[in-house]
């Protein structure tokens, strides 16, 4: 399973924190109010261990007050470097409500 994202093709989106890796990546967090819409991208991450970033995330409140009735998440792993490059685009071109850089 998997989800473009900008020109990234993400693994999931997952509902389930559990699903994703702990590994190194960059983790976009989705949310929509019913089955058939489209997915919003609510905020964007990076972190070398995705899985327990996005378990224990500071952020998550906001990513709940955006009115959304399904959060998940859609990772793309990659290494350091690579992860820091495609959040800074990432963020550009979608303007996330949660988050700052």
């Amino acid at each position: 399973m998997s989800i473009q994202i900008g020109k990234y093709n993400a693994e999931g989106p997952f509902l389930n924190e559990n699903q994703l890796k702990d590994v190194s990546g960059v983790y976009i967090v989705l949310g929509r109010s019913s089955q058939g819409e489209n997915w919003n991208v609510v905020d964007v991450g990076e972190s070398g261990t995705v899985r327990s970033r996005v378990s224990n995330h500071d952020r998550a409140p906001c990513w709940k007050r955006q009115g959304h009735s399904t959060l998940s998440v859609a990772p793309i792993y990659t290494g350091e470097a690579e992860r820091m490059r495609i959040e800074k685009e990432l963020r550009a071109q979608y303007n996330p409500p949660c988050g700052d850089v």
